[in-house]
């Protein structure tokens, strides 16, 4: 039978500043959910959807039910084209 320490001795799990192999992946997925997360909590907040900003701040699913909630289930849903601006008004002088 191996010794713990002799099983484990050759394995780092904190090769990369403390987060193992999934180092490269952990901090783009991070602010990913983070801008993805603070967006949707700041819309259902201005929006006064209780519902949804709880279930927004409890859980993370890496920014799927913040885009499902900001594309889909917002009053004022988010559009990926920007020919959604309104023109501005002309006034038309009077003779």
């Amino acid at each position: 039978m191996l010794h713990y320490t002799y099983m484990f001795q050759n394995y780092n799990m904190m090769d990369w500043n403390g987060f193992g192999n999934y180092g490269f992946w952990l901090a783009p997925i991070m602010l990913w959910s983070l801008f993805w997360k603070g967006l949707a909590l700041w819309k259902s907040a201005k929006e006064d959807n209780k519902y949804w900003f709880i279930a927004l701040l409890i859980i993370n699913s890496m920014g799927l039910i913040e885009l499902s909630y900001l594309f889909i289930f917002a009053k004022n849903k988010l559009t990926l084209s920007s020919s959604n601006q309104t023109p501005k008004k002309t006034t038309k002088l009077k003779k």
